[in-house]
């Protein structure tokens, strides 16, 4: 009797891609609640009750893809989002401190390529996390409105470019 391989999208496939997601997502939150637990054995238990119940509810909120998300390249995103956090901040504080500085606040539209989703949601987390810039919603085409606290700065430049980042990152392709 011919051996049968299951094909792309086969339930055999899709179990394994669930398989892969319980176990990544059961480490990682494992991981976190050592270091909040300073990996106290007494706190396993309830770690366990814990770990199991989040990884269901991030399953549930947030189902195992096709999107191949890029380790290193996340970690890439977060090194330069530390990086530009330090100099944001240092550069808010010296304008907050020092009244000659010029400010010219207002609002950049960067017209969005990534779906509306959990990519698109996080591309605004990351946006929100950087001083002097804060998403503000959508104009009337959908474009993301962003207030900067200094328009004579590249923040159009720097969306599209953050844009792409998360989007290779993520494994989308970031075309809307």
């Amino acid at each position: 009797m011919p051996t049968r391989v299951p094909a792309a999208g086969s339930s055999a496939h899709d179990a394994g891609r669930l398989a892969r997601s319980v176990a990544v997502r059961a480490s990682g939150l494992l991981g976190f609640w050592l270091l909040l637990t300073s990996a106290n054995a007494a706190d396993l238990p309830v770690g366990i009750l814990t770990i199991g119940a989040a990884t269901w509810a991030s399953l549930r909120l947030l189902p195992p893809g096709a999107q191949r998300v890029r380790p290193l390249a996340l970690a890439m995103i977060a090194l330069r989002l530390l990086g530009q956090s330090i100099a944001a901040g240092a550069d808010v504080a010296r304008r907050a401190l020092s009244p000659r500085l010029p400010l010219r606040p207002g609002l950049v539209s960067h017209a969005l390529r990534l779906p509306p989703g959990p990519a698109r949601d996080a591309f605004c987390m990351l946006t929100s996390l950087l001083p002097g810039t804060v998403p503000s919603g959508t104009d009337a085409n959908g474009a993301l409105l962003v207030h900067c606290l200094d328009l004579d700065q590249p923040a159009a430049e720097q969306l599209v470019a953050d844009e792409a980042r998360l989007a290779r990152a993520l494994g989308e392709r970031g075309d809307g």
